[in-house]
């Protein structure tokens, strides 16, 4: 028997997810970017460099530059974070605030990233190298630490990615 007009989503077994498909759902409509940093060894490495740059940026942000403009900004917007990859593991991560366009000295436009300057610490997560920026789904985003576990030790690198690839993270 065929059925005739709009599927009733309460009554359907996976009406919850349409439901948060089509009403705009704020978790499944973030979308961030995974970028890597490079030149940085830890996350203290990416906030003090951040902390010596700030007196070039508004009061309380960072700015990240690069080439490319997102195509999905308005989903990067509705709350998403720029997810730092440091030495092959995903570390900490900075709510992205705004999309400014930038001028480079060679006359070329690109897109500054208006971040929170306050990083945070996620759990690690290994990735493989790559070059530019990603887009990273909200489903496959590390937990945040919880805040008192941010002054603690790091675990060296390799240990923390040797742990992440067996799911203990």
């Amino acid at each position: 028997m065929r059925r005739r007009g709009p599927v009733n989503l309460a009554f359907a077994p996976w009406g919850v997810k349409l439901r948060s498909l089509y009403k705009g759902n704020a978790v499944s409509d973030r979308l961030n970017i995974l970028k890597l940093c490079v030149g940085a060894d830890s996350v203290e490495d990416l906030t003090s460099w951040q902390a010596s740059q700030a007196h070039r940026w508004p009061k309380g942000r960072a700015v990240h530059v690069t080439r490319m403009w997102p195509k999905r900004e308005p989903e990067i917007l509705g709350g998403g974070s720029l997810y730092w990859v440091i030495k092959g593991v995903i570390l900490a991560r900075q709510p992205i605030l705004a999309m400014e366009r930038v001028e480079g000295a060679d006359g070329i436009l690109r897109c500054a990233l208006v971040l929170d300057a306050a990083v945070i610490r996620t759990e690690p997560a290994p990735r493989r190298p790559f070059q530019g920026w990603r887009y990273l789904a909200a489903s496959d985003c590390p937990r945040d630490l919880p805040a008192q576990r941010d002054s603690d030790t790091a675990l060296p690198a390799g240990l923390a990615a040797a742990l992440a690839d067996i799911g203990l993270r």
